[in-house]
């Protein structure tokens, strides 16, 4: 491996000779100090809507700071994917099975399950049905972005199931696009409606939710968005869009961690 390396590097290569339990417990423990900056910035986003903070503001000022870095400091709703969950699910139970109970992976694991969970009540609140949804029965909901991340078409962990399952479980008609993960999605999501495009999904709808932040959502016809909806609500989960700029084209916007507007 250092022959193969060897030439991509003038110096030496960044190879770090270990045992194998130290080279396993390296994989395990970077992507649960990932997935800890991630839940981090998510608490850190609910607190700034509390007090009136800006959490992209909060980021950028704390990863100015290069032993903290900007990476992983997007408010959202929460991990998904392959890799973050499973390794820390191994770390945590590696712990117990030695004695050595990781408190602060355990929470993350905690906090991350519930978030995905808690925005459901998100897009409840935003409709006007109360955090249990109780008058949300009937009422159609636009679903932009199924994968845990864009370019990809994995459903694994993805924060969007657990928001559809709770949206279903309330009454709420789920429409649904991706650029990508329709057919993984269909598998574990079989009972929801599935559309051809982001303005298709968003017609009728009294709410449009961005979930993943794919390329073509981040660039949405705002005006033709509004017309076509039932309500001008959305739930923008990834703060793709500007709260003044969708202020402008008169939405009702909810973001993450942001100053809420109202129109």
């Amino acid at each position: 491996m250092a022959e193969l390396y060897r030439p991509l590097y003038l110096n030496q290569p960044p190879i770090l000779y270990t045992s194998r339990p130290t080279a396993e417990l390296i994989k395990y423990a970077a992507n649960a100090f990932l997935a800890t900056k991630i839940t981090f910035i998510n608490e850190i986003a609910d607190l700034c809507e509390k007090v009136g903070a800006d959490v992209q503001q909060v980021a950028r000022g704390i990863g100015l700071d290069n032993r903290i870095g900007s990476k992983f400091l997007h408010a959202g709703p929460g991990f998904g994917g392959s890799c973050l969950p499973k390794d820390i699910e191994a770390l945590i139970r590696t712990g117990k099975a030695h004695d050595a109970p990781l408190r602060i992976v355990e929470t993350v694991a905690q906090v991350n399950d519930n978030r995905k969970w808690s925005m459901a009540r998100r897009v409840a609140i935003a409709l006007g049905g109360g955090e249990r949804g109780d008058a949300m029965r009937g009422q159609i909901v636009a679903v932009l972005g199924l994968t845990f991340k864009p370019n990809t078409d994995d459903m694994r962990e993805a924060p969007a199931a657990p928001l559809i399952a709770m949206l279903a479980k309330i009454g709420v008609t789920v429409r649904a696009y991706d650029p990508a993960g329709m057919e993984q999605a269909r598998k574990l999501l079989p009972e929801i409606v599935y559309c051809q495009d982001a303005y298709d999904c968003v017609t009728g709808a009294d709410a449009a939710v961005i979930v993943t932040e794919w390329e073509e959502f981040r660039a949405l016809d705002l005006q033709r968005l509004k017309q076509m909806m039932q309500q001008p609500v959305v739930v923008d989960l990834r703060n793709v869009y500007r709260p003044e700029e969708m202020e402008r084209h008169g939405f009702n916007y909810v973001s993450i961690g942001r100053p809420r507007t109202r129109n």
